[in-house]
């Protein structure tokens, strides 16, 4: 499937960039393919147009803010939120005609990011309720281009097989090579898995565990959010909550956006924010190498690719995005049709 050719995906929201970054410049931005400036209005709200002035085509995004619009660095042109055209310096007094407009795009704040919708969303952004409780805290990982498909890393989230091999490093076990149980609900809008796998603790994760045995299990409770969002909760044996949320936000065909924050039911004073990341990196790192040597073009049909049984996350994702596809009245394009 090639996300680019496939219009309902435009129908959901993505993050896009963190709020953090968001100053009174304009920020370029790539989605699905379209090019796309953001930047901070007048009330100091996120707003998104399309990153080319209606005049002569000039990107918005080289420009700069003048009193919370964008202003055009070719002849000064300013436009709004709405990508209504407010300011023409070379009319001076004229009425400024209707058609001086640009398309805009729903923008909002989530989680510390921006997050953008192309188009009439079909659902509103990925739930994340530990996110806004007192006993928990939200730390920002990782914020990054991947060279694979958004699809890929869904599926690699959901699959128990790969760590004794892929992460080799951190926490796969070779004594565990499957979980110990799998069990799969599919939701309206996604899939909910729980999971046990066998793992091993390297010392930099004991020390983070506060504990000192080096085999244990994972309980693992993951959500999958249509369609490129995944909510990935750890329980571990001494109480610790600790909740992954990956989204992989396309940019274009073969490249996507990671965007990685997590939730813990602990404090810095328990285990340093920079320790947590740490380790969250490594294991990152170690799926990124595997990750950008598969194809982006992931068929959605499943007699494409062989699969095995802890594979069955990822076909209900394929099926369902097929199913979305359809719905739509959508073929899917791939690169043989293309």
């Amino acid at each position: 499937m090639l996300v680019t050719k496939q219009p309902v995906l435009r129908k959901f929201w993505y993050p896009a960039i963190p709020t953090t970054e968001l100053s009174n410049s304009p920020n370029p931005f790539e989605l699905l393919g379209e090019k796309i400036v953001i930047w901070l209005d007048k009330a100091g709200k996120p707003a998104a147009v399309q990153d080319r002035c209606c005049h002569r085509s000039a990107q918005l995004s080289i420009g700069k803010v003048v009193d919370g619009n964008i202003c055009c660095a070719y002849h000064g042109w300013q436009f709004n939120s709405d990508g209504a055209c407010v300011c023409v310096p070379q009319l001076k007094d004229e009425t400024i005609p209707a058609n001086y407009k640009i398309k805009s795009y729903r923008c909002t704040e989530r989680y510390g990011y921006v997050w953008v919708c192309l188009e009439e969303p079909l659902i509103d952004l990925p739930e994340i309720d530990e996110a806004t409780k007192p006993d928990y805290r939200l730390l920002h990982e990782f914020y990054e281009l991947w060279k694979c498909a958004a699809l890929r890393v869904m599926e690699n989230e959901f699959d128990l097989a790969h760590p004794t091999f892929v992460h080799t490093t951190t926490f796969g076990s070779e004594e565990h090579p499957i979980p110990e149980s799998m069990k799969l609900t599919e939701t309206e809008w996604g899939l909910h898995v729980q999971g046990v796998l066998g793992v091993v603790n390297p010392q930099l994760q004991q020390q983070n565990l506060k504990m000192d045995t080096k085999q244990t299990f994972r309980t693992l409770d993951m959500t999958w959010f249509m369609p490129f969002t995944v909510k990935l909760q750890i329980t571990y044996p001494n109480g610790l909550t600790h909740i992954i949320v990956n989204t992989m936000t396309p940019i274009n065909d073969s490249t996507s956006q990671m965007v990685q924050f997590c939730v813990r039911n602990d404090t810095e004073a328990d285990t340093k924010s920079s320790d947590v990341v740490a380790f969250d990196r490594a294991v990152t790192l170690e799926d990124k190498h595997i990750l950008e040597t598969t194809d982006y073009d992931v068929p959605l049909s499943v007699s494409q690719e062989q699969h095995m049984f802890t594979d069955k996350p990822g076909i209900v994702m394929r099926k369902k995005l097929a199913a979305l596809l359809k719905a739509y009245g959508e073929v899917e394009q791939t690169k043989s049709n293309n």
